[in-house]
């Protein structure tokens, strides 16, 4: 008995350590997230909490975590795992069932589940957990009470830690398609259907049916072919069609001319400023990217802006931050996904992420050209 409990506050606490912490790493992430699920149940009113809600999430499901790994308050953390397990069953259930949103994201963008597939992950953890329950009455507290008190005041102040430092920076963890070292040129392109066409045959002698393809049939064969009788001509699939994981990016100028290519497959370097929502960016950074730019210009190096928002306001936005560099429309939803930071800027050579930075750790011009231009 002992040992089934110790495996599974284990396991349990290991699954709410690794979900609190891959979403703790990317709070925007799950804020996104929330907000999608505000909309599906017409809860709107609750977006502007959204962060709030996610840092607290995350960090509530890996200090509870922490707590079950170590054994602090067994009985209260086995019926607060009841508690959280219960309700996310519930919900997962309800998303499978009706598809508000194509995944709950219960582990961000690190392990991506269908919304079938995490709600059987929670029953799963159900059986563990409700294990714990019905064994409380065998529970034993690892520490004492001023060393329940320290793991658990260390694990939340661990992840609020974190949680704050990745929204002031960027993730220490980068789940995204656009993370550094990433081809974004083949991330674009879908994987093509691999098949071929089979041609079924019968045996008239044998009843022995047989599957040729164009170049394998046996029609010279003159003692096997007049025995052969057609029957149907099917597909296998070799290999299945794949989306590409960055699907939704598509980069337009004012005249509606494409020009996704020109700039993520440029062979030469390409700096790539992001600010999916300009009424909500960080306007007073522009001096600094103004000056960045500069340095850009001297050496000939490309450095574009994309935008979410529509060309009169980014007019009118680059007249008041004196942006003298081109700006182009890219989806908002597409551009959240590139990088966590409004503004933030990529660097990318043949379609490769070199470097990302937050507004506030955009370097100087003459650090970025002495460690990447070369």
């Amino acid at each position: 008995m002992k040992i089934l409990r110790i495996f599974s506050r284990t396991l349990v606490g290991l699954v709410f350590m690794f979900s609190g912490f891959v979403k703790g790493v990317d709070p925007l992430g799950l804020t996104y997230k929330l907000q999608e699920y505000f909309i599906a149940y017409n809860m709107e009113w609750l977006h502007g909490m959204a962060l709030v809600f996610a840092v607290i999430l995350c960090m509530i499901e890996f200090t509870l975590g922490v707590m079950l790994v170590f054994g602090v308050k067994p009985k209260l953390t086995a019926w607060l795992s009841l508690i959280l397990v219960s309700f996310f069953t519930f919900l997962t259930l309800i998303s499978a069932i009706y598809s508000p949103v194509s995944d709950c994201g219960c582990f961000g963008d690190a392990v991506k589940l269908t919304n079938w597939q995490t709600f059987y992950k929670n029953v799963v953890l159900m059986v563990f957990v409700l294990f714990l329950v019905f064994t409380n009455k065998c529970a034993i507290a690892a520490f004492k009470p001023k060393g329940e008190i320290t793991v658990t005041i260390l694990g939340a102040g661990f992840m609020i830690f974190i949680s704050v430092f990745s929204l002031r920076h960027l993730p220490l963890i980068d789940f995204l398609p656009w993370k550094v070292g990433n081809k974004i040129s083949e991330q674009i392109i879908p994987t093509a259907e691999q098949s071929e066409i089979l041609l079924v045959y019968k045996n008239k002698e044998t009843c022995e049916t047989l599957e040729y393809t164009s170049k394998t049939l046996p029609y010279q064969d003159t003692v096997l072919w007049p025995k052969l009788q057609f029957i149907e001509q099917k597909k296998k699939i070799i290999r299945e069609y794949k989306e590409a994981p960055i699907h939704d990016f598509v980069v337009s100028d004012e005249n509606g001319n494409i020009l996704t290519d020109k700039i993520v497959a440029n062979p030469r370097y390409q700096f790539i400023l992001v600010s999916y929502d300009l009424s909500d960016t960080e306007k007073d950074s522009f001096k600094e990217i103004n000056k960045f730019v500069e340095g850009c210009d001297k050496d000939s190096i490309s450095f574009v802006g994309l935008s979410g928002n529509n060309f009169d306001i980014i007019d009118a936005f680059r007249h008041d931050v004196q942006a003298m560099y081109p700006f182009y429309i890219v989806d908002e939803t597409a551009l959240r996904t590139m990088i966590r930071a409004n503004p933030g800027l990529l660097l990318l050579k043949n379609g490769e992420v070199l470097a990302k930075w937050h507004w506030r750790d955009i370097p100087e011009y003459t650090d970025v050209k002495e460690r990447y231009l070369k």
